[in-house]
């Protein structure tokens, strides 16, 4: 039997297993944006899903501030969402042990800066 030299590699199967590997990497991505500061959430008993759009806003037991993953101070969420359309949806995540105060600076800010869709995220009571 004669051995033939192969005139091209096939690579199909390698890209099939790319674009399962980026299918995984996408949808894993948006579960670490979600929960990458630890919060505990306020309970309501009306929680319902909401999309994972939007810009996030995260006040800790401590009460800082983290805006998209990165601690600010108020002075500078002020100057970082002021770079954004106030039609876009915004989502607070503060803990439950946080000070209602921290909160209340927060949605001040927002209501000042002319955004309307803000939402605080909370899970289901039960």
């Amino acid at each position: 039997m004669e051995d033939k030299e192969f005139s091209s590699i096939n690579v199909i199967p390698l890209v099939d297993i790319m674009l399962v590997l980026l299918t995984i990497v996408l949808i894993t991505a948006t579960f670490v944006m979600q929960g990458s500061i630890p919060v505990q959430l306020p309970q309501a008993k009306a929680s319902h899903e909401e999309n994972l759009k939007g810009l996030f806003i995260t006040i800790t037991q401590e009460g800082k501030i983290f805006f998209e993953n990165r601690m600010v101070s108020l002075s500078e969420l002020e100057r970082e969402l002021e770079k954004y359309q106030k039609d876009s949806q915004v989502q607070v995540m503060a803990d439950r042990r946080a000070t209602v105060q921290s909160l209340v600076d927060v949605l001040d800010l927002l209501k000042r800066l002319g955004f309307k869709k803000v939402s605080i995220k909370t899970e289901v009571k039960g």
